[in-house]
């Protein structure tokens, strides 16, 4: 009998499977970006929730996986405890959230309500995120839907990927050029958007990206 946590087991390997997060499957099937979530499986009153009969279907359908492989629970990427190896999970926020308040603390590390999870293959730095990738201001590099993960602890040098948030609300994923005790100058992924150079005082935190799933 297949219980509450083999199909959403399932339904988390497949986005693994097809390198998205649950969010970005959930589009890819035509639904609700939040159908997934780890916040809609159980009801406020404690009750667990099913996804319906339809969303399967349509995931089904969009991943061109077959329901026998769903009833095997997505295949190899869900075992039994015993033979299952432990993965990690990070916190996981919305790239359009990132800027808003109340996500990070002063140090640049997570907290509060509001975050999903992601899987991540290894152990994670400490306080590291995901960010889930909306739009095409990072294109080719990291395309609408594909999962970001961030360390608020890793040293940054000149070439790396980083996002950066600004006190006044922006979060842009960028690669570092050039960072001095005044300024960082950051230069675009997608050369149709600008290159930017930001006062240090005005920067309310900066990550090195780690991982990226794509």
């Amino acid at each position: 009998m297949l219980s509450h946590r083999d199909i959403w087991n399932a339904i988390d390997a497949i986005a693994e499977r097809h390198g998205l997060s649950v969010s970005g499957l959930a589009r890819l099937a035509g639904l609700d970006a939040t159908a997934f979530n780890k916040s809609k499986r159980v009801s406020k009153d404690g009750r667990e929730r099913w996804p319906s009969t339809e969303s399967v279907a349509k995931i089904l359908e969009a991943t061109s996986e077959t329901f026998e492989y769903f009833l095997a629970g997505g295949g190899a990427y869900v075992q039994t405890a015993s033979q299952s190896t432990p993965r990690a999970y990070v916190p996981l926020l919305g790239l359009g959230q990132a800027g808003s308040g109340g996500f990070f603390d002063p140090a640049g590390f997570p907290q509060g309500q509001g975050w999903d999870e992601v899987a991540f293959p290894s152990s994670p730095e400490d306080g590291s995120y995901a960010l889930e990738v909306s739009g095409d201001s990072m294109l080719p590099l990291y395309r609408d839907g594909d999962v970001i993960v961030v360390s608020p602890t890793a040293q940054t040098r000149r070439g790396d990927r980083v996002v950066v948030r600004t006190k006044d609300g922006e979060v842009l994923v960028k690669v570092l050029h050039r960072q001095t005790p005044k300024v960082v100058e950051l230069h675009s992924l997608n050369p149709a958007h600008p290159d930017r150079v930001i006062e240090v005082k005005d920067i309310e935190g900066m990550g090195r990206i780690i991982w990226a799933s794509q």
